[in-house]
């Protein structure tokens, strides 16, 4: 999958969309890679920082692209983040991590329009960051007008 293909996914484009490929899906997982962490002009870097919570983003749009990959290869309604739990960062910045991220992403429940995912982000073999997400879809499509 193209870059093009994993931002037609997600709601994002441009330097906003942070994975750089889909490296295994199927219904209820999907592990990611990303490179865009060491990327100077990363739009979620603070003074040259990018904050090991900014993986949650890196996570949301793994989720998003899992949500689009399982509905066919269509973007999915808009989803909102409604809650994290049990987050934990063992690293404060994403930055200075030399190696690729891994994104895994796993469904744990989804029922209407609410999904829950278990998440975290690793590079070459150990976790930077974890947790499990509540994402509320929106009833309306994707372009956000009502059905």
């Amino acid at each position: 999958m193209t870059r093009d293909g994993l931002a037609a996914l997600i709601p994002h484009a441009g330097a906003m969309c942070l994975l750089d490929g889909v490296l295994s899906w199927d219904g209820g997982r999907i592990r990611c890679i990303a490179r865009s962490h060491r990327a100077p002009d990363n739009p979620l870097r603070h003074a040259g920082r990018l904050a090991a919570l900014s993986g949650v983003e890196y996570a949301s749009q793994a989720m998003a692209v899992h949500g689009g990959l399982t509905a066919g290869g269509h973007r999915p309604a808009a989803g909102y983040l409604a809650s994290l739990r049990d987050l934990v960062c063992h690293v404060a910045r994403l930055d200075d991590v030399l190696e690729d991220l891994v994104i895994d992403a796993e469904n744990l429940t989804g029922e209407g329009s609410r999904v829950i995912y278990a998440f975290s982000i690793a590079a070459a073999g150990r976790e930077l960051l974890s947790g499990r997400a509540a994402v509320v879809i929106d009833a309306g499509n994707a372009d956000g007008r009502a059905a």
